[in-house]
């Protein structure tokens, strides 16, 4: 899978679970001091991101600065497709 396809998928199940478009436009805000994200929302997250790729990311093996923001999100799931 190409990393245009991830961003795209990353960006539309942000979208959702954020409930706000706003992760469309500016790929480097901080999720969670923005309000869009909170810690039940952000395991929403991993959950989506594992049955969208297949990748698992366990809550214990990231902190919250390595996945608050889009382009950290798609970079982390690059990594391991």
């Amino acid at each position: 899978m190409d990393k245009g396809m991830i961003e795209e998928q990353v960006i539309d199940l942000l979208a959702d679970i954020c409930d706000d478009d706003a992760v469309r436009e500016e790929r480097d805000i901080d999720l969670f001091d923005a309000g869009l994200l909170d810690s039940l929302a952000g395991i929403e997250v991993l959950v989506a991101i594992e049955e969208a790729f297949g990748v698992q990311i366990a809550p214990t093996e990231v902190e919250r600065g390595d996945m608050n923001t889009v382009n950290k999100i798609i970079d982390r799931i690059a990594e391991r497709l």
